[in-house]
């Protein structure tokens, strides 16, 4: 991969500790709304981050008080006369760009600062993990507008909270938050606003100090709701665990066991 940083609008693109990136969508002014600018950025971004060989996990955040609005409004309502196909053309490569962050094999973790909203939440359940801020809301309000729920929500939301849930979801467009997300499984802990990115961050940093091949066949056997049946992950496991069983992370991590200290992995 090169070193240089892609060339990014209303995104940023840090390296916060070793093997972590952190991407922060950072359009403040307008509640980081998913501008065309932005999501070519974001394409940019992951396109770089996919060529990181030492990347190890992904942090996305919002810059401000909100993860995100979602879709811009004046962008869904800029073409009333527009035909269906021509819209579909328009809304297909918007929802591919944002779900690009799925390509990367690596844990991905949606740090939500603030209100995730209707695409911006679909974006979150695009990632491998949620972390909520104190306060944070978030929801999927589309019929409010008159809208379909996009951005593969249906999928994705049903996969995170299970039907009965995402039906209350989307056709109620209510707004959760704090315990009530957790215990509906759309994040996994709410954390103090004070030190919200410093915790996820350390997690981060936890995450990436653990055996690199371990972590993102993990990771990806547990994609999409996990294997279909007990036997395809009978199957699944059968092959990816002897990968590991042949790495030398695995012997490093026996003798940093055997040595009582922390190991020190090089994905190999």
């Amino acid at each position: 991969m090169t070193d240089v940083t892609p060339e990014l609008t209303h995104l940023r693109l840090e390296r916060p500790s070793e093997g972590v990136a952190l991407l922060t969508l950072d359009n403040p002014e307008q509640r980081n709304a998913m501008s065309d600018e932005m999501t070519d950025s974001w394409v940019r971004a992951v396109d770089h981050l996919a060529a990181d060989r030492s990347l190890r996990v992904v942090v996305v955040t919002g810059e401000g008080s909100a993860f995100t609005s979602g879709g811009q409004l004046d962008w869904l309502a800029s073409e009333p006369d527009a035909s269906v196909d021509a819209l579909r053309e328009r809304m297909l490569p918007f929802y591919r760009a944002w779900l690009s962050i799925r390509r990367l094999e690596v844990p991905t973790i949606a740090a939500v600062n603030g209100p995730a909203i209707g695409a911006g939440l679909c974006m979150a359940l695009a990632c491998d993990l949620r972390f909520a801020a104190q306060g944070a809301k978030m929801g999927v309000p589309f019929t409010r507008l008159g809208l379909h729920p996009g951005m593969a929500g249906t999928f994705l939301l049903t996969d995170v909270v299970g039907a009965a849930a995402a039906r209350d979801l989307f056709l109620t467009g209510r707004l959760v938050q704090g315990d009530e997300a957790v215990g509906l499984g759309l994040v996994s802990r709410v954390l103090p606003r004070e030190t919200f990115l410093t915790d996820v961050l350390a997690t981060a940093a936890e995450i990436a100090g653990h055996a690199p091949i371990a972590t993102r066949l993990t990771n990806l056997a547990l994609r999409d709701g996990g294997p279909a049946s007990l036997e395809r992950a009978v199957q699944w496991e059968a092959m990816a665990q002897p990968i590991t069983l042949a790495t030398d992370d695995l012997q490093e991590g026996i003798r940093a066991a055997r040595e009582k200290r922390a190991p020190r992995f090089e994905g190999r």
